[in-house]
């Protein structure tokens, strides 16, 4: 087992075991069904990040016989110019540059259809790696959104509900265990995306997981200050 790469499977292994501690101490919450979606995302992302990682070989021999016709045509330019300057130099000069200038011309569009056909493999990964990027952010604000209520004056005393109120029957313990579930399936969320910096380290990618760490890494600060005032609390709470 290598400790330098983040290993999918461990990850998702990681989130099987945290979804059966949910399941196992809040069996019917809205938490739960988050944990088993983000097994199901967990499971896919392991697939993508290794079909990313696996060398195109149908893209790659075709960017090798692109490259090789690129390379015969900006030959065949060098002998016309060459040509050319072998022919206009008893003409007249005018003609010479002229043929000079469309032999040029020629080179660099040949060139520029080289560079667009061998960063194209990138460009498709990258593409790809975006677009699966963009369900961790919605991931990340779905678990805020579950412990938005999950309020620490309830336990302090000082909360009194309103007729739309929602329930809140959680006692300390509750709080800080649903509270950290949530911390560390933002953690997870995070380890996800960084699949995908790991497979492809493109500039682009790696900008975007970054953004994702960012975010998971604040909404999880928000949930271990509610948790560092639950746990600041000298109430004794009944043995689990």
């Amino acid at each position: 087992m290598s400790y330098r790469r983040l290993d999918a499977s461990q990850i998702v292994a990681t989130l099987r075991a945290l979804e059966l501690r949910i399941s196992d101490r809040f069996p019917d919450s809205g938490l739960a069904a988050v944990g088993r979606d983000l097994i199901a995302v967990g499971e896919t992302t392991q697939r993508r990040a290794e079909a990313i990682a696996r060398p195109n070989l149908w893209l790659r021999a075709l960017i090798y016989f692109v490259v090789a016709a690129g390379i015969a045509g900006i030959a065949v330019t060098v002998a016309a110019i060459t040509r050319s300057i072998e022919v206009h130099v008893s003409n007249e000069v005018f003609g010479f540059f002229e043929g000079i200038d469309a032999a040029m011309n020629i080179t660099v569009l040949v060139s520029a259809a080289l560079f667009f056909t061998i960063s194209s493999d990138d460009r498709i990964k990258r593409r790809a790696s975006l677009t699966d990027l963009h369900v961790f952010r919605s991931i990340a604000h779905v678990i805020d959104m579950h412990q938005l209520t999950k309020d620490p004056s309830v336990v302090l005393g000082h909360f009194h509900a309103t007729t739309a109120s929602p329930k809140r029957i959680m006692n300390r313990f509750e709080l800080i265990r649903y509270l950290d579930y949530c911390s560390e399936m933002l953690a997870l969320t995070s380890k996800l995306a960084a699949l995908y910096a790991q497979s492809l380290p493109d500039a682009v990618v790696i900008d975007a997981v970054n953004e994702i760490e960012n975010l998971t890494a604040g909404l999880s600060r928000k949930i271990w200050q509610k948790i560092t005032i639950l746990e600041s609390l000298d109430r004794d709470e009944p043995p689990t």
